[in-house]
Order: C-alpha cells, then sequence, then structure tokens
C-alpha cells in the first residue's frame, strides 16, 4: 500500500526506517528473543537503550558537556507545566501567553506562586509572536513556547534577561532548527512530534537551575532526583524511549540538526509561496512569525471547502484540517515529511486554483 502523504499535527510521521526497526523489536529486540515491550526496564539491553537516547538528545542540541541532563518522563508537556514551577517557582515566574498550551502553562504555575504574563497575542487569536516587551528583573524564570502547533506561529528569537534562567515548551519544534540551545536553563517536549511516539517526554535541564525552592516536591515532581536515579526512577516508558532513540540516531545519519533544518526550510518556502500566490487561500499568522513546522491557511471563500477537501484526500493526503481554534488547514511539516509530499499538497492547491 502507497503510505499517504501525513500532515498530522501529533503524533505525527516518523521516518519509514524507524518504524521497520521498531516494528521488529516489538517481535525480537536486536536477536535476544524477546519484544522490547517484554524486557526488563532495569535490563542491560534497555539500560543501554535509555543512556543512548539521554546521549544522542544532549548532543543533538550541542548541549554535551555543558552541565546539562536529559531525562525522561511520561505524562506529555503538559505534565511539565507542573513540573517545571514544582522545581523553580519560589517568588514570581514569567510567561509568554502565545497559545492554548501557552495559557496551559500559565495556568498551572498558579498553583504555586506569583505568575506575570509579560506578554500576549491573544487580543488577535494568538497569530503573531509578541515583541518590543520588558522582561522584569525580579522573575525566577521565564517561561516560552517556542512553536505553537495549533496557531502556526513560531519564535524566530528569545528574549534575554541576565540571572534569569530561560524555559521552553519545545513540544512541536524540537530538533528542526540550529538555535544556541545552551541560551535555555530547561527545555522539554513530548516526543510524538519530532522524536517518537506519544508517552514520553523529553526534559533538557542545566543541573545548577535546581534546588532552589523551598517547598518539598514529590518524588514523581522532582527533576533532581531522577537525575540521581539517571531516568529510571520509576519504570519509564520503554517503548517511546525506545523509538525516540532510533528517530535520534535517524537524524544523527541525516546530517542532524542543521542538515534537518535547510530541509524544512525548503518545505516551508515551498508551501507558504504557494498560499500567497493562490488567490483561493491566505495564511493565519503573521509572516514574520510563520513557523517552519505548521503553516496555519484558510480559504477566502468557504463555501468552496468541500470540493477542495475532496481534491487533498483523493491525492492520498492526510491530517490537513486545521485546529477549531483557527479554522481551515494546517500543514504540519515535522522533520520526516519529505519535501515531495509538500510537493502533492501544493500541486493539488494549484488544480484547484485552475478548475475553479
Amino acid at each position: 500500500m502507497e503510505r499517504p502523504h501525513n500532515f498530522s499535527a501529533g503524533p505525527c510521521i516518523l521516518p519509514l526506517e524507524v518504524f521497520e526497526k521498531a516494528s521488529q523489536s516489538v517481535i525480537d529486540l536486536d536477536g535476544s528473543g524477546l519484544s522490547i515491550l517484554e524486557i526488563s526496564h532495569r535490563s542491560a539491553a534497555f539500560v543501554e537503550v535509555m543512556e543512548k537516547a539521554r546521549s544522542l538528545a544532549l548532543e543533538q542540541l550541542g548541549l554535551k558537556n555543558k552541565g546539562y541532563k536529559a531525562l525522561f518522563f511520561q505524562g506529555g508537556a503538559s505534565m511539565q507545566f507542573l513540573m517545571t514551577a514544582y522545581n523553580l517557582l519560589e517568588n514570581k515566574a514569567g510567561y509568554l501567553d502565545t497559545g492554548t498550551w501557552s495559557a496551559n502553562a500559565i495556568k498551572e504555575a498558579k498553583n504555586f506562586g506569583n505568575v506575570e504574563v509579560v506578554a500576549s497575542s491573544k487580543d488577535k487569536n494568538y497569530n503573531y509572536i509578541p515583541k518590543q516587551y520588558e522582561v522584569p528583573t525580579d522573575l525566577d524564570y521565564l517561561h516560552c513556547t517556542s512553536n505553537n502547533t495549533i496557531f502556526g506561529t513560531q519564535m524566530k528569537s528569545f528574549p534575554t534577561s541576565e540571572n534569569t534562567p530561560l524555559v521552553c515548551d519545545m513540544s512541536s519544534d524540537i530538533f528542526s532548527r540550529d538555535i544556541d540551545y545552551s541560551q535555555f536553563g530547561l527545555i522539554y517536549a513530548g516526543a510524538q512530534k519530532n522524536m517518537g511516539p506519544a508517552g514520553a517526554t523529553l526534559v533538557v535541564v542545566k543541573e545548577d537551575i535546581l534546588g532552589k525552592v523551598s517547598r518539598t516536591i514529590p518524588s514523581m515532581m522532582d527533576f533532581e532526583l531522577f537525575i540521581k536515579k539517571e531516568s529510571m526512577f520509576n519504570t519509564p516508558p520503554v517503548f517511546s524511549v525506545y523509538v525516540s532513540m532510533l528517530t535520534l540516531e535517524w537524524l544523527a545519519r541525516s546530517g542532524g540538526v542543521s542538515a534537518i533544518e535547510k530541509k524544512n526550510k525548503a518545505k516551508a518556502s515551498l508551501i507558504y509561496d504557494e498560499i500567497d500566490r493562490n488567490p483561493l487561500f491566505e495564511g493565519f499568522t503573521a509572516k514574520e512569525d510563520r513557523s517552519m513546522m505548521n503553516a496555519t491557511f484558510t480559504l477566502k471563500d468557504e463555501k468552496l471547502a468541500s470540493r477542495f477537501d475532496n481534491l487533498w484526500k483523493e491525492a492520498n493526503i492526510n491530517g490537513l484540517n486545521g485546529h477549531r481554534s483557527v479554522g481551515g488547514y494546517r500543514a504540519s511539516m515535522y522533520n520526516a515529511l519529505s519535501i515531495e509530499s509538500v510537493h502533492v499538497l501544493v500541486d493539488v492547491m494549484k488544480h484547484f486554483e485552475k478548475t475553479t
């Protein structure tokens, strides 16, 4: 069967070779006779998987031997809204409100202390990234969301403030572009975009920002405890970590983050050029804030929607519907999506124009 052109926002497309290797491991992990789903998480085989996944994450972010630790958790990025505040919020935290997930993170943080919304784009349904704001000097940390999956915006630069750790939810664009990741004190990301299947969350934290809150942190919420236990305090999400390791290996073989960024830029340019050229469509977000990962766009005439929907479905395209908060369409172009799939979508859009 020909595989669909998968533009799903998440869980999303992963490399075919990763699927093939992972499917083999479900029956037999590296000739052991045991499935990845049944081996002990304390076994030498899985300890090696965990260590390799953590090491590869730091390597691909350029953070190895720079005071950072990589950890894997369950609970998705939504649990990190809670864990971040548990571990870092003593007096006051600052948040940039740029979408649904940042709003949820703000809600959780308010359970632990004073939260200041430093800037927000809610006034225009989050279709831009706030700029020209001042970062208060009395924050325990400043939290941002690098890429907003629902609305299709992406931060192109990040705020700085002396002695204020920068925390970033990178769930939908981690490993997609070459930036200075050492500017962040803590990064977290759900696996189900650029890394693996749902069920695991990567946390990369600089050790020296921890241990500064006075509250008692429950064991399952304590970053320092998970560092001490090498991300094995409890049974980790074994299969999700394994597939994340395979995906990070694939990324390394593909030339790493800098190489994949060039491919992602080419895909984004292709779709946005067509959105801007085609008189039947318009982009949702401010052009300067457009995401490389999630291109959001709408039809200028919604009466044409059923016809366009039939065309892209006939072209074996999957997952193009926009989120209900925006409507229209969302083309999610994560690392494993080929530029050929984007060409198929663009051809459909051109054909739609010619026949309308």
